[in-house]
């Protein structure tokens, strides 16, 4: 497995470990859709939570959620509602960003709940 698809796995696992800390239920974790996946999905109460993690080495210039663009956050809006629609849910979703930077002594953790919400068109 190339290095960053280790960094973004060990990624993934921190910040699934840290939302059941917090009481989170993780339901799903690299769901996929067609192209897309959902890195986490989760359940705080009785809202839906889909997580888009970035992880990144601490020496980067900027910060992870940065690469959650516009682009990005229509295809995680996309597949979430695929998600809600397969499972016949009606459902509060909301979008959290985690983004992790990591190096050989530390990980920090910066969870950003509702970090975007779906256009109105």
């Amino acid at each position: 497995m190339a290095a960053h698809n280790e960094l973004g796995k060990r990624g993934e696992e921190l910040a699934a470990d840290y939302l059941r800390e917090k009481g989170y239920r993780i339901l799903e974790t690299n769901w996929r859709f067609g192209r897309n996946e959902l890195d986490l999905i989760a359940k705080d109460g009785d809202t839906l939570v889909v997580v888009e993690v970035k992880t990144r080495h601490k020496n980067t210039i900027s910060e992870p959620e940065i690469a959650v663009n516009r682009e990005k956050q229509r295809a995680i809006i996309r597949s979430a509602n695929a998600f809600v629609k397969i499972r016949k849910w009606n459902i509060e979703v909301r979008f959290d960003i985690i983004s992790i930077l990591i190096n050989e002594e530390t990980e920090e953790i910066n969870h950003i709940p509702d970090a975007f919400m779906p256009m109105i068109r």
